[in-house]
């Protein structure tokens, strides 16, 4: 999962904190009778909220960072579950996601094959019980165009944070795109199947797609996918690369665990993905 959301919901943070504490200390029921009693909602902020915050943010902000240049680097990441979802929601480590991290990350053998989940369910913000899990049958992976096999290294990462970092000392060069099997998580932010179409342009504009080898992409609807189709003919000009959706490593419960720069492959014929690498080495 993509580690820079964690810091703009700290940015979040720290304006609805700063906003509550301007209402809390105009706020009658929060002027205490009886001064010492307990620290104002100003001396909270100050003392506690504030610098919590800042390092959240510090933390956060380094993490980012030592990922990207980790990927620039050449050396091995994971495009993986994370603790709360799906590790510990929906309610426990669903066996799709723990198969999938114990053949990745435990074995020296070749991950091979990547099937397609059973079933799923959607990442619930909240607490939620057993009993309102709700799973979904997966009708597997969907060929949306190209032919033959292809293969290459695995890159890529949500669209966003790629974004994001676009004009930064971090963002890779065209070349690191070259005969890659492009991983995006693509969709329509906000609602909006247009905002999603700017995000393949800004991404095209770098020169993402132009000599990649294939795209794997998680599950769309049919508006995402018809305007990810004459995206791809009409803007990018690769109506010719192959590309495989419904692929498990979205937001959404199970999850695969993808090594970044692996070596990859779509077989459009079978409608199959293979990693032909281990995720890990003695």
């Amino acid at each position: 999962m993509p580690i820079t959301l964690p810091f703009f919901t700290v940015l979040l943070l720290n304006e609805v904190m700063e906003r509550n504490t301007h209402a809390y200390d105009e706020d009658v029921k929060w002027q205490l009778a009886e001064p010492g009693a307990l620290m104002s909602a100003k001396n909270y902020w100050d003392k506690k909220a504030l610098p919590l915050v800042e390092k959240l943010k510090e933390v956060v902000k380094n993490l980012t960072i030592k990922c990207v240049q980790l990927a620039k680097a050449g050396i091995r990441a994971y495009y993986d579950p994370n603790l709360l979802t799906p590790i510990a929601q929906p309610v426990a480590l669903d066996n799709y996601t723990k198969e999938a991290i114990t053949k990745c990350l435990f074995s020296t053998e070749m991950i091979g094959d990547v099937l397609a989940c059973s079933e799923y369910t959607d990442i619930e913000w909240r607490n939620v019980g057993k009993d309102e899990i709700k799973w979904v049958s997966n009708t597997g992976y969907k060929l949306i165009q190209g032919s033959g096999v292809v293969q290459g290294r695995i890159f890529g990462g949500c669209a966003g944070p790629l974004r994001q970092i676009m004009g930064t000392e971090f963002f890779p060069s065209p070349d690191s795109f070259k005969d890659c099997i492009i991983m995006l998580e693509i969709g329509t932010p906000y609602g909006s199947v247009l905002a999603g179409l700017h995000e393949l342009r800004a991404l095209d504009a770098a020169r993402m797609f132009k000599q990649a080898a294939g795209i794997i992409i998680g599950q769309l609807s049919e508006e995402e996918e018809n305007m990810l189709v004459k995206f791809l003919k009409y803007e990018a000009r690769r109506e010719d690369i192959p590309v495989l959706s419904n692929v498990d490593f979205v937001h959404r419960t199970p999850m695969t665990v993808v090594p970044m720069g692996a070596m990859a492959e779509i077989d459009c014929s079978c409608v199959t993905f293979k990693i032909m690498e281990s995720g890990v080495a003695e």
